[in-house]
C-alpha cells in the first residue's frame, strides 16, 4: 500500500471516529444547521429581501399561524449565526488541540482553554439569539456587569477557585496524566477544570475544588525509587551472601524498571534476621508492579542459590 492510500485510509478512519464521539443526534442537528445556513444565503433574497413575504406581516386568516411565519424569517438568522459560531469555536478548539501536543502541560493548557472558549461560546449564543429576537442587549450586558459585581461579592470562593486553577495551570504545579497526592489522596489526575480538580484512584474519582489544594506532592516530576527489605538469616554467611548477591543482582530484569537493580547493602538488624536493601527507578504509574516483580526476582534468585529468608517459629521445649 503506497503511503498516499495509507494517509487517505488514516484520514477516513479519523473522520469516522469524530463522527462517533459527535453522536448520531448532535451529527444530525449540525448537519441541518449547515444545510439551512448554506441554503439561506442562497435564497437570501426570499427570506430577508425587501420583497420577501416573511418580511411583510402574513394573512392567513390564522393569527397563531400568522405569528409563527414572522418568526421563519429570525429562526433562519439565528441558525445563520450560531452555526458560524460553533464552526469558528470548532476550528479554533481543533487548532489548539493540534498545535497543544508536544508536552503533558501543553495539553493542560489547551484542554482549559478550549473549556473557556465552550462557556464564552455558549454566552455569545445566549446573547445572538436574543438580539435576533428584539431583545436589547446592551441593557442586558451592562444589567449582567452590575449583578455580576454584585454576586461576585457574595461568590468570592468561586472566584477563588478560578484563579488557583490559573495559577496551577500556568504554575506548572501538575498537569492532567501526573500522579499526585492531595491531603492523602493518591491518584492520577484526570482533569483540571476552572473550578475543579479531578484525581482518580482505583476506579473512584475525588474532585477537589482548586482553592482547597493546599498540600500538593506530585510523583511525576522525576523517577521514583523503588526499595525492598528482604531479611535473610542471622549467622557467618552474610560476607558470602553478599558475594553472591554482588555478582548476580545485575542479572535481574525487572519489566518497567528504568535502570538495572542495585544492592545498597544492610539496611537493619531485625529481630530475627538482617535486613539487606535492593533498590530501582521506574515511572510513578509503574511503581507497584515493578515493586511486586522486584521482590519475586530477589526471592528467586534466593532460592536459586541457596539463600534462606528467616519466617516466625515456635520452639518447644519438652523435659
Amino acid at each position: 500500500m503506497s503511503k498516499f492510500s495509507q494517509d487517505l485510509k488514516n484520514g477516513h478512519e479519523q473522520i469516522k471516529k469524530k463522527m462517533r464521539a459527535i453522536g448520531p443526534v448532535r451529527l444530525a442537528i449540525l448537519i441541518i444547521a449547515i444545510v439551512v445556513t448554506v441554503l439561506s444565503y442562497v435564497f437570501y433574497e426570499y427570506f430577508f429581501g425587501a420583497k420577501s413575504g416573511w418580511c411583510t406581516t402574513p394573512d392567513t386568516g390564522t393569527q397563531l399561524f400568522d405569528d409563527c411565519l414572522t418568526l421563519i424569517p429570525k429562526l433562519v438568522s439565528c441558525i445563520q449565526s450560531l452555526t458560524i459560531l460553533y464552526t469558528i469555536a470548532t476550528i479554533v478548539v481543533v487548532i489548539l488541540r493540534k498545535t497543544f501536543t508536544k508536552t503533558q502541560r501543553a495539553r493542560t493548557v489547551a484542554a482549559l482553554i478550549c473549556n473557556l472558549i465552550n462557556w464564552i461560546t455558549a454566552i455569545i449564543a445566549v446573547i445572538i439569539v436574543l438580539s435576533n429576537f428584539g431583545v436589547d442587549t446592551t441593557a442586558i450586558i451592562t444589567g449582567a456587569g452590575v449583578l455580576t459585581l454584585v454576586v461576585g461579592l457574595g461568590m468570592q470562593s468561586l472566584i477563588a477557585d478560578i484563579v488557583a486553577g490559573l495559577f496551577i495551570v500556568f504554575e506548572n504545579e501538575f498537569n492532567v496524566g501526573d500522579i499526585i497526592t492531595i491531603d492523602d489522596f493518591y491518584g492520577e489526575v484526570v482533569a483540571i477544570g476552572i473550578r475543579t480538580t479531578k484525581v482518580k484512584c482505583l476506579g473512584n474519582v475525588k474532585i477537589f475544588n482548586n482553592s482547597e489544594i493546599k498540600r500538593v506532592l506530585n510523583h511525576t516530576t522525576d523517577e521514583s525509587r523503588v526499595k525492598t527489605l528482604i531479611d535473610v538469616e542471622y549467622g557467618d554467611r552474610l560476607p558470602e551472601i553478599e558475594k553472591i548477591i554482588k555478582e548476580h543482582v545485575g542479572e535481574l530484569k525487572i519489566e518497567g524498571a528504568t535502570d538495572a537493580v542495585s544492592y545498597d547493602g544492610v539496611a537493619e538488624l531485625g529481630a530475627s534476621g538482617v535486613t539487606l536493601q535492593f533498590t530501582c527507578h521506574c515511572k510513578e504509574q509503574d511503581y507497584y508492579s515493578v515493586d511486586r516483580a522486584l521482590k519475586g526476582a530477589v526471592k528467586n534468585m534466593f532460592d536459586e542459590y541457596g539463600i534462606g529468608i528467616p519466617f516466625p517459629q515456635v520452639v518447644v521445649h519438652k523435659d
